[in-house]
């Protein structure tokens, strides 16, 4: 039986380093940027609600971030929990579109950092890109950045567990968002 009472960040951290260990709730890197952007896109995502996947921004993110450092780097699953996309200097990278929406992304970033060193203890450094910026951001894990990823996963999981998706609200990201008809058209 899952003590639902434990701390969220402790019991995920056991089942990421015990294969025998089941995980308490799914987590990945794109949760983290929901966490930030909209807890209602963040509790769709955990439902599995599909989303179309052939937005103009969804489009435009991919294709910058397929065609970006290409000859450069390397894609690397962790475990099942990460994709990253690996430097050939060893960096830790994460490529945006736009510089519009860092803290997402950010945020996103240094859960990979903070999983690599807690889980496997792979200490690295991370890159936040904007290959149409022409921008690059260094990314490090810090106690303090440590602390912002275990308030995030504690938050995510209040999140992903409630019975139904927060109320919405509306914010300048909704008229783009995949999700837009699941918050205004009723």
């Amino acid at each position: 039986m899952t003590d639902l009472s434990a701390d969220p960040v402790e019991r995920f951290l056991t089942a990421a380093r015990d294969e025998t260990a089941e995980f308490p709730f799914r987590l990945t890197g794109v949760m983290f940027q929901y966490y930030v952007v909209c807890e209602r896109e963040l509790w769709f995502l955990s439902r599995d609600v599909e989303i179309d996947r052939d937005t103009p921004e969804i489009v435009r993110g991919s294709d910058v971030d397929d065609s970006a450092y290409s000859d450069k780097r390397r894609d690397v699953r962790v475990d099942g929990i990460i994709a990253i996309d690996v430097l050939d200097s060893g960096e830790i990278l994460e490529v945006k579109p736009s510089s519009s929406m860092t803290e997402p992304a950010r945020l996103q970033l240094l859960f990979y950092l903070w999983y690599l060193d807690r889980v496997t203890g792979v200490e690295k450094t991370g890159v936040l890109a904007h290959p149409t910026e022409k921008r690059r951001e260094t990314i490090e894990l810090t106690p303090e950045t440590s602390a912002e990823v275990e308030s995030a996963i504690r938050g995510i999981r209040e999140v992903v567990t409630a019975e139904s998706p927060p109320p919405a609200e509306e914010k300048p990201v909704c008229d783009s968002c995949a999700y837009h008809d699941f918050c205004w058209s009723c």
